[in-house]
This record gives C-alpha cells, sequence and structure tokens, in this order.
C-alpha cells in the first residue's frame, strides 16, 4: 500500500542541493547503495528514478525487486542536513514509449553522449524522518527508561 509524499518532503526532493541514495540488494542479499540525482517524486505520487546505465548494479537490482516483490530505500538528505528514508517497491519500468521518449531527450540534453536503460516507478510505502533531533525526541517519548542515569541525575 502506497503512502503518500509530503509537499514538504516533495520539494526536499525537487531541490538540486538535495542529497538522495538509493539502496537496493542483488539476488544473494548483498547491498547496494548509489548516489541518484535523478529521483523525483512524479505528479500522480510515486518516484520516479533515471537509470542511465543499462549494465549498472542499481537496474539489476531494481529489476529483482519488481520481479521478487522486494524494497528499495531512498535515503534524502536536504541542504539543512535533514535527513529521511523512504522505503518503497518498484512497481513499472519504461523501457520505450512516450513517457520514455520524453524522459530521454531529457536525459541526452543534459547529458550528452549518455542514453537512458529505463525510467523507473517506485511505489513509496513508508517515510520517516531520520534527522537525529527527531529520531531523539522520538526515542525520549516512546522509550522514556532507555537512556543513561548520569544524565537523568543531573
Amino acid at each position: 500500500m502506497s503512502v503518500e509524499i509530503s509537499e514538504e518532503l516533495r520539494a526536499i526532493l525537487a531541490e538540486k542541493e538535495t542529497l538522495k541514495a538509493l539502496g537496493s540488494v542483488d539476488k544473494d542479499g548483498v547491498p547496494h547503495v548509489v548516489f541518484k540525482g535523478s529521483i523525483q517524486v512524479a505528479p500522480e505520487g510515486h518516484l520516479t528514478y533515471l537509470e542511465i546505465l543499462e549494465t549498472s548494479q542499481t537496474n539489476k537490482n531494481l529489476t529483482y525487486a519488481l520481479w521478487f516483490d522486494r524494497f528499495v530505500t531512498i535515503n534524502v538528505v536536504s541542504k539543512e542536513r535533514r535527513s529521511f528514508q523512504i522505503k518503497g517497491k518498484p512497481r513499472k519500468v519504461h523501457v520505450s514509449g512516450p513517457h520514455f521518449e520524453q524522459k530521454y531527450n531529457e536525459v541526452i540534453a543534459r547529458v550528452p553522449g549518455a542514453g537512458l536503460s529505463g525510467v523507473w516507478e517506485i511505489d513509496p510505502v513508508e517515510v520517516h524522518e531520520q534527522t537525529f533531533g527527531v529520531r531523539l525526541a522520538e526515542q525520549k517519548r516512546d522509550f522514556p527508561f532507555i537512556g543513561h542515569l548520569d544524565q537523568d541525575l543531573k
């Protein structure tokens, strides 16, 4: 079941300075994490990712995730150093057709000599803010007995 990406996170994902890491695993469960600037939120609410290289490990892992109903993760770090983790499932890859052609033309205009292997669609399933201050506050709220006594006695 998909979740909605908030307007705030949509804006962060649209910023050029935002770092976006895509994590996937291969058929043997070996993790693979790479920074991918082409990850965006489509108007329909799913994430899109443009894979340039036909033979990339990410492309192989996304295909595996699509075939075997596996998760991928996307970690987003804003220019203000806020961090979000999006857990998602690849649902489709466009390798031809009008949508693919539009994205292909955008890619070759930006990166001469490049191509486009596929336009991946990823359904977001969970979104969690991972910024340290937010996570610390959640931990103190949800697990009040976890802590250090020396700090509690001050």
